[in-house]
């Protein structure tokens, strides 16, 4: 029992929601669908998104994009925060 407590205290902090992490999300989301707007070969496959300016980009390019956004975002939410940037 002691040796499962001494444990939790080796692990690392994690981040707690603040508006800093979600400006750096948003940030993250924005630039990985700028990115695959342009690098999508083949779009348009899937059902479409009523949003101006985005035509052939559907719901299936979408959620790939912020997906990667997300990977991207959770990476820089903990390299700032290894490096004390953010708290």
């Amino acid at each position: 029992m002691n040796n499962t407590y001494m444990l939790l205290t080796l692990l690392p902090s994690t981040t707690s929601w603040s508006a800093q992490i979600s400006i750096i999300m948003i940030i993250s989301n924005l630039i990985a669908i700028i990115i695959g707007r342009y690098a999508i070969q083949v779009r348009g496959l899937g059902p479409s998104i009523p949003i101006s300016g985005m035509a052939g980009f559907g719901l299936t390019e979408l959620l790939a994009t912020t997906s990667l956004g997300h990977v991207l975002g959770a990476g820089a939410i903990l390299g700032l925060h290894g490096i004390g940037f953010i708290n």
